[in-house]
């Protein structure tokens, strides 16, 4: 036997022998039993990555290459919009699509806004965009209709307009309009940490940040992504050293503000300069956004597209 059997062998999960619990009738030996199989079988893994570790520490540069874990992202079902980065097609309906214009150099004008009477915490989390967005202004709502704050931001020559809205006095949702011609993206937002409550958090500076989008490898994901790169400036300042992330896992983006630190020469450290938030895209709009008679692209539709849990679109 050589080590890469042994590497295979332990590959392999235990089987912890025993009865099975659910055939125990009796609770508290069925709980007993079951803890304590659960236990053995933590060990045994544990065991296992050891024995793994001291082969290929052994091996050196000839040791296999670590079989790759099964998780819902990496066992996802083949979507055939997945874009192949080097796809001619997909660089040309970019560049003639609504957002091409900001991409060759204009630079973002966006105002911020609110639901029809909010309340504090909407306030707090619009105040958070306001400091994400290095060129955002924010303008209070005062009753007026979305479609005349859209007609009226096109006539001042914004380039994107984002609303905040609100449920139960807390921030639920995120409306995101390109102007003047869309597309328009409804999110849900959750998990909100504002920038005071993370434990060591930096202060922000005036610098633009640079962004980065990961994991938006659909046709979807890609129109997604560049619509939230079109609110940030194009040319950072790269002295500021700030960065925002946009991270895209099984359809939740997440998002992240943080400040890298040149320690020495050889590490760098992160400090986190807040919020924190969660996306989840509910719809693409064509055009302008126009709840009864709009375009959509893409709506989510739970019933029809929640078949299974390795499904994904972005």
């Amino acid at each position: 036997r050589n080590y890469t059997d042994n590497m295979a062998d332990t590959s392999k999960r235990s089987l912890v022998k025993g009865p099975v619990p659910s055939s125990i009738k009796n609770k508290e030996r069925r709980r007993k039993i079951y803890n304590k199989q659960k236990l053995q079988k933590k060990k045994d893994l544990k065991e296992a990555r050891t024995k793994r570790r001291k082969i290929r520490e052994e091996l050196g540069d000839e040791a296999p290459a670590p079989e790759p874990k099964k998780t819902l992202e990496s066992t996802r079902i083949f979507d055939e919009t997945v874009v192949n980065p080097e796809d001619e097609e997909v660089a040309n309906d970019q560049d003639m699509d609504e957002l091409a214009s900001y991409f060759d150099g204009k630079p973002p004008k966006v105002v911020v806004t609110t639901s029809d009477k909010p309340v504090g915490e909407t306030f707090k989390f619009a105040e958070e965009l306001i400091n994400i967005f290095p060129t955002a202004e924010f303008i209070p709502r005062k009753g007026h209709k979305l479609k005349k704050i859209i007609k009226a931001a096109i006539e001042r020559d914004y380039t994107d307009l984002v609303v905040v809205n609100e449920d139960k006095k807390k921030p639920t949702g995120l409306w995101i309009c390109h102007l003047p011609d869309g597309p328009t993206a409804h999110f849900k937002i959750s998990s909100i940490k504002y920038h005071k409550e993370i434990k060591d958090h930096g202060r922000k500076t005036t610098h633009w940040p640079e962004v980065v989008l990961n994991n938006f490898h659909t046709r979807l994901g890609h129109q997604v992504g560049r619509m939230i790169n079109a609110l940030f400036p194009q040319q950072p300042n790269f002295q500021g050293r700030s960065v925002v992330t946009f991270h895209n896992q099984r359809d939740f983006i997440f998002f992240r503000y943080h400040r890298y630190m040149f320690r020495n020469t050889k590490k760098v450290g992160l400090q986190e300069l807040g919020p924190r938030f969660t996306l989840k895209l509910r719809s693409l709009q064509k055009g302008t956004f126009d709840s009864k008679f709009g375009e959509y692209e893409w709506l989510m539709k739970r019933k029809e597209m929640d078949t299974s849990r390795r499904k994904f679109f972005l």
